[in-house]
């Protein structure tokens, strides 16, 4: 009922930025958090961000921790789109960026999010 499609991803040096989006459609009312989500070769899939669909100002964004101040995530509710704004990269944020969604509060586990993307690919090198 609600379908999520990523964009954005690329090749990009070490220091480099990139900006991902996440067109989302169907019943997009129900939806009450969108997340980013990462998977590295060989590793499981971890959270990056998340926020609150239509987000009240007092509930904040959530980053993972070794993430913060170099990522970004927000929202624009009026075209249904999800943005992951990503700078300073570094060879270890190398990996596949998912989108998730979910009627439900934001979790932190992968098993908390109903929506999915088919995720696209972010390389940093060196």
């Amino acid at each position: 009922q609600v379908q999520l499609v990523e964009s954005g991803g690329g090749s990009v040096q070490a220091g480099g930025s990139l900006r991902l989006s996440c067109a989302a459609s169907g019943y997009t009312t129900s939806l009450r958090c969108m997340a980013w989500f990462r998977q590295g070769a060989g590793k499981e899939r971890e959270r990056v961000a998340t926020i609150y669909y239509y987000g009240v100002l007092a509930d904040r964004p959530d980053y993972r921790g070794s993430l913060q101040g170099r990522f970004t995530i927000s929202q624009d509710t009026t075209k249904n789109t999800l943005f992951l704004q990503m700078n300073s990269l570094k060879p270890e944020d190398t990996a596949v960026y998912y989108c998730a969604a979910t009627s439900g509060p934001c979790g932190l586990r992968v098993d908390d999010y109903i929506y999915w993307g088919q995720g696209t690919q972010v390389t940093v090198s060196s």
